[in-house]
């Protein structure tokens, strides 16, 4: 059986850290600015490059756009263990099971939840 409470709560802190850490170093190696999501573009493209350079580009920025959404909220989920807050259900007010807060820590809803959500 997995810890509870507090320690169980330290545990998931250490792996949402170091998950935020992961997400900062993509962010960066991707030219893009971990805190904002602001991109570095080269534009030394030729004519004959630059519909494969737009369409990089787009991809570049939708990879960018679910990294730093994903940032976003590892970090809230930091912010709601600071906070006591941590492993509530955002619209039910229930726990999160310890299931999904293991598979996903930084799940901000019940499994009940989650699914209510996609019908």
């Amino acid at each position: 059986m997995a810890e509870r409470g507090p320690a169980r709560h330290q545990q998931r802190r250490r792996a949402l850290e170091r998950r935020a850490e992961e997400l900062r170093r993509e962010l960066v190696e991707h030219g893009a600015h971990p805190e904002t999501g602001a991109l570095r573009f080269d534009d030394d493209a030729g004519f004959a490059d630059r519909s494969h350079t737009t369409e990089e580009r787009s991809r570049l920025i939708a990879l960018v756009g679910v990294l730093r959404a994903e940032l976003e909220e590892v970090e809230r989920a930091l912010e709601k263990i600071d906070r006591g807050q941590y492993g509530v259900c955002e619209r039910c007010g229930r726990p999160i099971g310890d299931d999904r807060l293991d598979a996903i820590p930084w799940a901000t809803l019940c499994i009940d939840c989650k699914r209510r959500g996609r019908r």
